[in-house]
């Protein structure tokens, strides 16, 4: 993975060089001031219990359609614009060329939530939360971003349209968040495999600032799988 770092440092190069990731972290930031605001008058005024869990729920939401906006070009414009193939031909391995623009989209991610810490700030300055329950909801962020993002990846690597990269991404991550909502009108036994499988069923948990181990072990499953399927995809396209 030596050459990982690099692929790294050139993928995030090129989100600030392109407006994609100015408009991904002014929407997300001012999405969350308005939720966190709307929600903090009304914490106020009824005398609710000062927490983020409103708020984080609002967050993975806003994630649906920010996510394919980050992912869909990694490697989509790489095969419209032809340099997949010389990325593949120069001594660096599919692992690390997956690995390196994964985590140029985590990285991207994670500056998006950094930018919101100025919310459970101004609730402990002016309220007087618990403070674990916001650390276990910012893991349970991450965690879904990854999942997000690795997914993102993966449909990325299928096409060199960068839009048809974002709306692949944006219908099977609202497919994974719907079949949720599915599980309680179907059968006990199908409806206990649809939650299983929903995205966002695992995220409730963590919202509530409860960290459940099946929850983590879920998210980096399917985060590493994903991990591979976009691996095999770039694999692939050697021999076409």
């Amino acid at each position: 993975m030596k050459n990982a770092p690099t692929i790294f440092l050139r993928e995030m190069r090129n989100y600030f060089v392109s407006p994609i990731a100015y408009v991904a972290l002014i929407v997300f930031t001012l999405l969350t001031g308005y939720f966190f605001a709307a929600y903090f008058n009304m914490a106020t005024r009824y005398e609710g219990e000062a927490n983020l869990r409103m708020l984080f729920h609002n967050m993975s939401i806003t994630m649906l359609f920010l996510a394919p906006l980050i992912t869909m070009r990694l490697l989509a414009e790489e095969k419209k614009s032809g340099t997949i193939e010389v990325l593949l031909t120069s001594p660096v391995t599919d692992a690390e060329v997956v690995i390196g623009k994964f985590a140029a989209s985590m990285a991207m991610f994670i500056i998006m939530l950094i930018l919101t810490f100025l919310c459970p700030l101004f609730l402990m300055i002016y309220g007087n939360p618990d403070i674990v329950p916001m650390i276990v909801g910012y893991l349970g962020l991450i965690l879904l971003g990854g999942a997000f993002m690795s997914l993102g990846v993966v449909t990325s690597s299928l096409t060199d349209n960068q839009i048809v990269a974002a709306l692949i991404s944006f219908v099977m991550l609202l497919g994974l968040w719907v079949i949720g909502w599915m599980s309680t009108t179907v059968g006990s036994q199908v409806g206990k495999i649809l939650s299983y499988i929903s995205l966002m069923e695992h995220f409730d948990d963590f919202s509530k600032g409860v960290m459940d181990t099946k929850h983590v072990i879920y998210y980096i499953s399917f985060t590493v799988f994903c991990l591979f399927l976009a691996i095999k995809s770039v694999q692939s396209a050697k021999w076409k």
